[in-house]
């Protein structure tokens, strides 16, 4: 059995990786994407935004689907799509296309998110310890491989198409091959959770604190991916160059905290660990609202990346504890608040900036982070008595593996 959990979480982690290299390969070419259909700047954001309805789109009937089959056929067949529809978007010419191959990605994306977020929930289960914060931090990796991918690409003026060619054709089938030994453990078995309801079911009323804080948190990430470089060009003066830098430190510590972040909540706790990461984010967007120049603005952003990376994980997880009989339902629901940070941080910030001072609109972020300590308690190892990795392995949770073990 240790050896399928060991094979499962490994393969996981591989999911969660290529993921973060797709994503990004997909987000930081967006110029190129844009001139090579010809997309005007009018159109665009409406190309932007559906792609995170669409996820959202995507979670939910996931959330469905998982009553009838397991989350690793979900995951299994979703990161191919994912993968192909990146590709469909580096091969078209026509805009129809481009649209088609979007839809695509963003209905996959959701399911697989969704999918690959219940496999590490019911995993975390099994494990009796926290191990969820290792497999976003697997997600970081690919997120840096990816953008750092995308930059030689571009640097070397290589059409869309073939940047992509290469990574599709070596993660696709590693995928397909790792997909073999994904672990589903029990997340639509027994009865309700802490939060009450009918057997199997998810109170919403229950869910809502988790889910404010998923919102919060990807309101905080959005305004770093979408703003950073313009707020350290236009607010703090820095060159073009160095406005570049921010995002990629904020990845980079976002991989570090995660990597370290679970010993953290086996040592403290997951309320310790969430609290602490809010206030620490919530100390970086002061900085950087405050900062007198770009060095000082940069300090703000690495902090950042060590504060926001441990909310989303711990999130799932939460939820997952609170709904120990309907955690896949729990974790489907939560990954819908994800999309509406997403889709709420950029346009918020800039409206907020065009009105007011982008300065006064990185305090917004600071004080809805800081939210998070209202509900920290949601975060308790309640009923699992794990989060401080006290709880004995439920390998009865195990069930099956996708390869039939």
């Amino acid at each position: 059995m240790t050896g399928v959990l060991r094979r499962g979480r490994a393969s996981l982690a591989f999911g969660f990786f290529a993921q973060g290299v797709a994503f990004a390969l997909l987000v930081t070419r967006i110029p190129a994407i844009q001139d090579r259909y010809g997309v005007s700047d009018a159109l665009l954001p409406v190309f932007l935004a559906a792609v995170p309805v669409l996820a959202g789109v995507g979670s939910v009937v996931t959330g469905r689907l998982v009553k009838r089959i397991p989350p690793s056929s979900v995951l299994r067949w979703s990161q191919p799509v994912v993968l192909l529809a990146l590709l469909g978007v580096g091969a078209g010419e026509r805009m129809v296309v481009l649209g088609v191959s979007l839809a695509a990605f963003g209905l996959a994306v959701g399911a697989l998110d969704a999918s690959m977020n219940m496999l590490g929930v019911s995993l975390q289960r099994s494990y009796g310890r926290s191990i969820m914060l290792g497999f976003h931090a697997a997600y970081s990796l690919g997120g840096i491989v990816g953008a750092s991918l995308a930059w030689v690409g571009a640097y070397g003026e290589l059409a869309l198409f073939v940047s992509y060619l290469p990574v599709v054709g070596v993660l696709l089938p590693a995928a397909l091959v790792g997909s073999r030994w994904y672990v589903d453990g029990g997340g639509q078995d027994s009865g309700g959770g802490a939060g009450g309801g009918e057997a199997g079911g998810v109170a919403f009323r229950a869910l809502l604190p988790l889910c404010l804080v998923m919102t919060f948190a990807y309101i905080g990430d959005a305004t770093v991916s979408n703003w950073s470089a313009k707020y350290l060009q236009d607010v703090l003066g820095s060159s073009e160059q160095l406005a570049t830098v921010p995002y990629n430190v904020y990845m980079i510590t976002t991989l570090v905290g995660r990597a370290v972040g679970d010993f953290g909540v086996r040592r403290f706790g997951a309320v310790r660990v969430v609290r602490g990461g809010a206030v620490v984010a919530a100390v970086g967007f002061a900085v950087v609202a405050g900062a007198p120049g770009a060095w000082v603005g940069m300090v703000g952003f690495t902090l950042l990346g060590l504060g926001l990376c441990v909310l989303v994980p711990q999130t799932f997880a939460a939820g997952g504890r609170l709904f120990p009989g309907a955690s896949d339902a729990a974790v489907a629901r939560l990954n819908v608040f994800n999309y509406v940070g997403f889709l709420i941080g950029s346009p918020l910030v800039g409206a907020l900036g065009d009105a007011w001072s982008y300065r006064g609109a990185m305090l917004v972020p600071m004080v809805l982070v800081l939210v998070t300590l209202v509900y920290a308690r949601s975060f308790d190892a309640q009923p699992d008595r794990y989060g401080g990795g006290h709880e004995r392995p439920r390998t009865a949770d195990v069930g099956r593996g996708s390869n039939g073990l």
